[in-house]
């Protein structure tokens, strides 16, 4: 039987409104409908140019068959949903649920939303809700964003979206491949729930869970995450980021290794400036110096880090109206406000010199062969040069050398020079423990040489003194040797003072060790700090 469209609008009108429960389908085009029964139940097929009206929603196809009674379609061929804020849905077939608003599409399925704009083949969505759901893969096009997945869910309405399962993200800044992702396209800000990489030509991120506002280009993430570039390693329990201040913190069992420094920290806590490459480090940080056969461990309260080098650079400001000046406009004078120029002077690093690093208070450094503390230490990369400062002491194997200031000079990863300006001393301990004597060097200034991180050879001068207690072949004690001179050479062996040469104005003496008291056998300056040597590493991580 065919039935004009104008007939059945009416129809299914009033049986709507009998029903007063559910909006029914409306046939808006002017073509023909045929009835069919299958099974019992009432179809009507309309063909040819398709148009019904759902509520507000309008929905376009070639063939479409009705179900009056529940209220259900089924359509073929050119599909289009049109919803009254501007949404389209476009597909090659249509199963639609008029009381749930619930339509199932297949086959070329595109979803558009204002900027936003969704490719599928198979889309369940709710023209209620305006959220669609597509599980055998979907790409989801923002501006100069691309997110494709295997699994995913779009809302229109709030423009959020979360991907699962093979998620790849490209951007003309940045790419990401993720298992779990959120993404709201208008706020522009992504959500982490899974494990993921972003990167770009600069670095590569590693997270499972956090944030990032590529509008205002700020990141946080709150599960361990680690980001790589060419400069520097960087991993913590979280890390945060402000790309437009260049602000980055880190917390919890951070890790920071300087790629060009080769040096990596340890710490809890950890503050740095992109811009201005600074790096401060707290919270019992330990610093790892690498060389090819030892690594030094040196750990302060804080270590800071920056460029040797900064230059000025002047750069234009907004401008005020400060200034005025008179304007002569015949019988009146009027002031007309000029503007002023105005420059900011900003601090920029010089990237190309080198690096150092300063820890302050309680220092300790550690390494198989040589030991240290001091309060305050400094690394340059210009001189391979450490600088320890405040009390600083020294150990190698047997041997101890402290001063004011200690330099350590490095050369292919290890210390090849030790130079203390002034109150240079060194004192190594002479036969057992319970002996309780050493051999005690010191003068104004020292210079020593070390092979393998070990003492090997040094000079001392001027004013040089020593105790030194002489031995023979066999190694029993000769006697005790004190002299003074103005320039001393002294050679070690396995860490200890072995020989020692008096040059220029030598004054001294040999006394057998019967005749004198060994507890007073001490320098004007000795000390033997032996307690303060950190004994293992472990020490440094306590």
């Amino acid at each position: 039987m065919l039935l004009q469209w104008n007939a059945f609008a009416l129809y299914a009108q009033s049986a709507g409104q009998e029903k007063n429960k559910r909006l029914p389908i409306n046939i808006l085009d002017n073509g023909q409908g045929e009835s069919i029964t299958k099974d019992g139940i009432t179809l009507f097929k309309f063909s040819d140019h398709v148009i019904f009206q759902h509520g507000t929603d309008i929905m376009y196809c070639d063939t479409a068959y009705l179900n009056q009674q529940q209220n259900s379609m089924e359509a073929f061929g050119n599909i289009k949903i049109v919803q009254q804020n501007g949404t389209t849905a476009e597909s090659d077939y249509l199963s639609y649920t008029g009381n749930t608003k619930k339509a199932y599409m297949r086959g070329n399925v595109a979803l558009k939303n204002a900027d936003d704009n969704l490719w599928t083949e198979e889309l369940d969505y709710n023209l209620n809700t305006k959220i669609g759901n597509y599980y055998q893969g979907g790409t989801l096009q923002s501006g100069s964003t691309t997110v494709s997945s295997t699994l995913g869910t779009y809302n229109a309405q709030t423009k959020e979206a979360r991907f699962t399962e093979e998620v790849l993200v490209t951007d003309t800044s940045y790419n990401i491949e993720s298992r779990d992702l959120g993404y709201n396209t208008d706020s522009k800000m992504m959500r982490f729930f899974d494990t993921s990489v972003v990167y770009n030509e600069r670095s590569i991120l590693h997270t499972s869970s956090g944030t990032y506002d590529s509008k205002l280009e700020i990141a946080n993430f709150y599960t361990r995450s680690s980001i790589q570039n060419e400069e520097q390693y960087i991993e913590g329990d979280s890390l945060h980021y402000n790309k437009q201040t260049g602000i980055g913190e880190a917390y919890g069992k951070v890790i920071i290794h300087d790629t060009t420094e080769k040096a990596t920290l340890f710490c809890g806590r950890a503050f740095g400036n992109d811009k201005l490459k600074t790096l401060l480090a707290v919270d019992k940080p330990v610093m790892r110096k690498k060389s090819e056969s030892d690594s030094m461990f040196v750990r302060a309260d804080t270590f800071y880090s920056a460029h040797l080098v900064f230059r000025e650079e002047r750069i234009a400001v907004a401008p005020s109206d400060s200034a005025t000046a008179a304007t002569d406009t015949g019988k009146k004078r009027r002031k007309q406000t000029v503007p002023r120029e105005q420059f900011q002077i900003i601090r920029i690093p010089d990237t190309t010199s080198p690096k150092y690093y300063s820890g302050f208070h309680h220092v300790k450094i550690f390494s198989d062969s040589l030991q240290g503390r001091c309060d305050s230490i400094c690394f340059t990369g210009k001189d391979s040069l450490i600088l320890m400062m405040q009390s600083p002491i020294v150990w190698s194997r047997k041997s101890q050398v402290t001063g004011d200031t200690i330099k350590a000079f490095i050369d292919s990863g290890k210390i090849s020079k030790i130079v203390v300006p002034n109150d240079a001393l060194v004192v190594s301990r002479s036969g057992p423990e319970k002996a309780d004597i050493f051999n005690q060097i010191q003068g104004r200034t020292l210079t020593a040489y070390l092979v393998n991180n070990e003492l090997d050879f040094a000079m001392v001068r001027p004013d040089a003194e020593c105790i030194y207690y002489v031995t023979d072949d066999a190694g029993a004690y000769i006697g005790v040797s004190q002299s003074k001179s103005e320039r001393m050479k002294v050679y070690f062996s396995k860490g200890e003072i072995d020989r020692i040469f008096q040059i220029q104005e030598v004054d001294g003496k040999l006394s057998p060790l019967p005749k004198v008291d060994l507890r007073t056998m001490r320098l004007s300056r000795f000390q033997w700090l032996d307690k303060l040597r950190p004994k293992e590493l472990f020490e440094l991580f306590e």
